[in-house]
């Protein structure tokens, strides 16, 4: 059933409407992030003002400068760890076009689905992105008392993300369709198999590019998911 999922929504990778996800996703993501370092680099500016006097020195004027750059070259680099979270986190918020795209080539025979209000799928999407990040941050304690054992600490980030993937992307596509109440019920009646579906989505996710596609692919996979879970036939023709 998984795999039937998986199969299914990476066949339809190529819907216009899941490339207009990912090119949304990635260019606000990178909107966000040159702007992030053009406020910090102004505050820099700000802060150090025109000059310095240093003892002994006396006044120097292009310590602004090195701290300007400096702080370019640092956002740059976190750019480089953020630009994938930060992408997915912003992707999520469109997610329910995939979900509607999956439903209309896959269960046409359906009727409209209530879609999630903006404000709530943007509070949804700022605290997955709270737990994601928080959870990995303090998995990193285990990933370095770990390290010495083979394997382990990539099991320990499959099954963690595999875990926070399946329960956000489930719980997506199921309350579409039956509500936020009943879709938690679905998630705990259904928790291993949404689990080993998002380990799933969470073993591409090392690897570059590909992990940008990885929200659109859970999105259509656990709408999948949720629709053989509850009964409903997937359309083939």
């Amino acid at each position: 059933m998984i795999f039937n999922a998986f199969f299914a929504a990476v066949g339809q990778i190529s819907d216009p409407r899941f490339r207009r996800v990912l090119l949304l996703g990635v260019g606000l993501a990178l909107a966000l992030l040159v702007g992030t370092t053009a406020l910090f680099v102004t505050w820099i500016d700000w802060a150090t003002g025109d000059s310095f006097l240093l003892p002994i020195i006396g006044e120097v004027k292009w310590i602004g400068d090195v701290l300007s750059w400096g702080g370019v070259f640092v956002m740059v680099f976190l750019s480089i760890f953020l630009m994938i979270p930060v992408a997915s986190a912003i992707t999520s918020m469109f997610l329910e076009d995939v979900a509607q795209a999956v439903e209309d080539v896959h269960y046409p025979h359906l009727p409209a689905a209530t879609r999630v209000p903006f404000w709530d799928a943007v509070r949804d999407t700022v605290n997955f992105l709270g737990i994601l990040i928080g959870a990995n941050v303090l998995a990193l304690i285990l990933y370095a008392l770990l390290f010495w054992v083979p394997f382990l600490p990539l099991a320990i980030f499959w099954g963690l993300n595999g875990f926070l993937l399946g329960r956000e992307y489930f719980t997506l596509a199921a309350m579409r369709r039956v509500g936020r109440a009943r879709a938690k019920e679905l998630r705990k009646l259904h928790r291993g198999k949404i689990w080993m579906a998002g380990v799933l989505m969470a073993m591409p996710l090392s690897l570059p590019l590909i992990n940008l596609v990885i929200p659109i692919l859970g999105a259509a996979t656990f709408t999948h998911l949720y629709h053989n879970l509850t009964g409903n036939v997937l359309n083939r023709d």
